[in-house]
């Protein structure tokens, strides 16, 4: 190895967002929700005159060969499927030397999780104004949410987990009384959700919220 290759240093590095926030990490990213976007950096310092090659090896848990190499000094990767993938960084100086391991960032993506609330209550108080996922949803990558009035007629859906109905229809309050919920997703461990059920529009409860 040349010797202008001992003072090279590396910090790998994964950064990401999380609710609006910019986030990294060197090591772990626990719990984490899919779709994830990451990207991985080298972030290369002290090379002299030599020039690395880089290997990103993706390796989920359970398997020790990696499904997936990227050759780029900064590399970025959706994660789509829930459990644990180590990502480890490796650093070669010529055809001649053998890639060396930098480092291994683990990200770990959890279970999904999807329940639909039996109610709210849209009369402008700011709370449960909006039909939509509770909060406590994670790993959903698939996602199709639709809204029937008690004659099966189709008033509103949408595909965004983050989304949701106002109660309006055409731009208009539609009266309270009981509507239908049919939601279709897929979640990052390969989870299916079909879910039915009765959705309660109750413009006059005012305490608390109706979110169940």
């Amino acid at each position: 190895m040349l010797s202008t290759v001992a003072k090279a240093d590396f910090a790998p590095t994964a950064y990401y967002t999380v609710d609006g926030v910019d986030m990294e990490s060197t090591d772990v990213i626990n719990d984490a929700q899919a779709p994830l976007l990451v990207t991985f950096r080298a972030n290369p310092s002290n090379l002299g005159d030599v020039t690395p090659t880089y290997e990103w090896r993706f390796t989920r848990e359970g398997s020790t060969e990696p499904f997936m190499v990227r050759y780029e000094e900064e590399t970025t990767y959706e994660f789509r499927e829930s459990g644990s993938t180590s990502v480890s960084l490796y650093v070669a100086y010529s055809d001649s030397t053998e890639a060396e391991l930098i480092s291994t960032i683990r990200v770990s993506v959890s279970t999904s999780v999807l329940e639909m609330p039996n109610a709210f209550s849209p009369n402008g108080d700011g709370i449960n104004d909006i039909y939509k996922a509770k909060d406590t949803h994670k790993s959903i990558v698939e996602f199709h949410a639709y809204i029937f009035n008690r004659w099966g007629q189709k008033i509103f859906d949408w595909t965004s987990i983050d989304d949701g109905w106002d109660g309006t229809f055409h731009g208009k309050p539609v009266g309270a009384g009981v509507y239908f919920v049919l939601v279709k997703a897929k979640g990052a461990d390969g989870t299916e959700y079909n879910i039915k059920k009765d959705v309660n529009l109750m413009r006059d409860y005012t305490e608390g919220g109706v979110q169940q």
